[in-house]
């Protein structure tokens, strides 16, 4: 019974459950503290601030003291009440041998098993509840009778006697379970909210699960993807090299040919021309003159050619080199070039599926103050009416042009150059766009899409700035017309991605170009 009693002790008189964070009013009586701060704004309502236990008035809403001595013998009861749990609950009267008990009595204090059980008292006051032996949390610590109602003015379980005469009387009660059956639905309703919150948060997770899959799967195909591209340009590299070291070494061969041949040539004219002057040196140094005499008859010729000089033959060897003896450099750098630009080429079809660098300007949609350059890859703003018919096609309202090629399908880009100065927008659109009225511009509309002047992206009027604006002229526009994306890029060095909108397409899209005091260039 004593430790009955100290649990009664550390019963809050709120929830009648052992302390939970105990905390100590002014006047000294002790709640939780999550109870009483329920209590506490229930009277912020009526500014009038009470004790549930003594009914202490305080002029402010007064200040909790966490009490610690209480809150650890609170921990050590816990502690205790756990293994006893853990024991398991038993009957009461079987003091011969332990029986798991089947209910509790309210009123008796004590737990039954099956057998007790059937020869216990039926009256209403014998209240049964399922095996426990915390007794003082089911009866009112004051008048130690049963709690039978529930007061929602102060938040708290009471005793008939708490309600007819104590300090609760004149309140508003309820039968526990009328309580009881209230506080469940509402719980039951935010059990409901909170479910629903749940299964919207675990489709969210799911869903960026999936995503995130998808990314990895893309980016995995991607790296594949752009891995054996890079596998081949450094194939078509070395193949380049070879060919183009190939060339050098051909081209050396057939200029060193010539010059090698007539080299050897030149040696042996060299040897010749050694003798002849050794025999003349012999000459020169003999005192017979008979013999000078005689030998001067008998090589005429070497002394002929001694006269003659070695212009003759510097001249004849001269004649024998190759004109532009020399490595054609040129011919190397338009072989190197060629090759790259191949390369190239292949790498872009490696990476989209077309290279559209064939976009012109379709002249029956231009604004007749709009000046298409004879190549139709150029439009600039003139403010001479260029005198063209009036027709369905074009544009009225704004200075602007389409293209004559629209896509519908694959992946497509172009690149664009613009002017410093003026007002431009390079984009795209339907051909169901207006032609007339203040809506007719690109990005005015649900039905086009560009970058403004550098300085943000538009579509359906609603913009998207561009932070920090460009700062080149140039400007790459990327479609991918199955996957729904149209991506901006600035074509600085590094490349800079502007935006990519997301749509579904729903029809073909033209390239299209809006100029005022400026011009812009489709780029080949």
């Amino acid at each position: 019974m004593a430790s009955a009693d100290l649990k009664e002790e550390l019963t809050c008189s709120i929830c009648l459950s052992i302390y939970t964070d105990p905390v100590t009013l002014s006047c000294g009586h002790n709640f939780c503290r999550g109870c009483i701060e329920i209590v506490l704004g229930t009277q912020e309502k009526c500014a009038c601030y009470t004790c549930p236990e003594c009914r202490e008035n305080f002029s402010n809403r007064p200040r909790l003291q966490r009490n610690l001595k209480l809150h650890n013998i609170v921990a050590t009861i816990l502690l205790s009440q756990k293994d006893q749990n853990n024991m398991g609950i038993f009957c009461t009267y079987c003091v011969h041998s332990p029986v798991p008990a089947a209910k509790s009595c309210m009123l008796c204090e004590a737990s039954l098993c099956d057998a007790h059980l059937k020869v216990h008292s039926k009256s209403e006051e014998h209240v049964l509840t399922e095996p426990t032996t915390s007794w003082g949390n089911r009866k009112c610590s004051k008048h130690k009778k049963l709690l039978e109602y529930y007061c929602t003015e102060d938040a708290a379980c009471i005793c008939v006697s708490c309600s007819l005469a104590g300090e609760h009387r004149g309140h508003q009660v309820e039968l526990l379970n009328e309580a009881s059956e209230k506080k469940k639905k509402k719980l039951r309703n935010v059990l409901q909210k909170l479910t629903t919150k749940r299964e919207k948060t675990e489709k969210r997770v799911q869903s960026l699960q999936e995503h995130r899959r998808g990314v990895q799967e893309k980016a995995a195909g991607v790296t594949e993807r752009l891995t054996a591209l890079i596998r081949d340009i450094r194939k078509q590299l070395e193949d380049l090299e070879k060919r183009v070291l190939s060339d050098i070494t051909r081209q050396q061969e057939q200029v060193l040919l010539p010059i090698s041949d007539l080299i050897q040539q030149l040696e042996k004219e060299k040897d010749e021309l050694t003798r002849k002057i050794c025999h003349i040196e012999e000459l020169c140094n003999m005192t017979d003159s008979l013999t000078v005499l005689q030998e001067q008859e008998s090589h005429r010729d070497d002394f002929c050619g001694a006269e003659k000089g070695d212009h003759e033959v510097t001249q004849r060897g001269d004649k024998q080199v190759p004109a532009g003896g020399d490595l054609d450099e040129g011919l190397i750098s338009e072989t190197l070039y060629r090759g790259l630009a191949d390369i190239v080429t292949d790498v872009k079809k490696g990476l989209y599926e077309q290279v559209t660098s064939d976009i012109i300007l379709d002249i029956n949609t231009a604004h007749i103050n709009a000046i298409v350059s004879g190549d139709q890859k150029t439009v600039s703003y003139t403010d001479i009416d260029q005198q063209r018919p009036d027709t369905p096609e074009r544009f009225t309202k704004y200075v602007q042009v389409l293209s004559t090629r629209s896509f519908s399908s694959g992946q497509h880009y172009w690149d664009v150059k613009t002017s410093h100065s003026g007002h431009w927008c390079v984009g795209v659109c339907y051909p169901s766009i207006v032609r007339t009225g203040d809506n007719s511009g690109i990005g005015d509309n649900d039905k086009s899409w560009c970058v403004d002047c550098g300085h943000f992206l538009l579509h359906n009027t609603i913009e998207t700035s561009i932070d920090p604006p460009l700062s080149c002229d140039r400007v790459r526009i990327l479609l991918d017309y199955e996957a729904g994306r149209l991506s901006f890029y600035e074509l600085c060095d590094p490349i800079r991605h502007l935006h990519t909108y997301t749509e579904t397409f729903t029809e073909p899209l033209h390239a299209a170009f809006y100029v005022f005091n400026a011009w812009v260039r489709v780029m080949s």
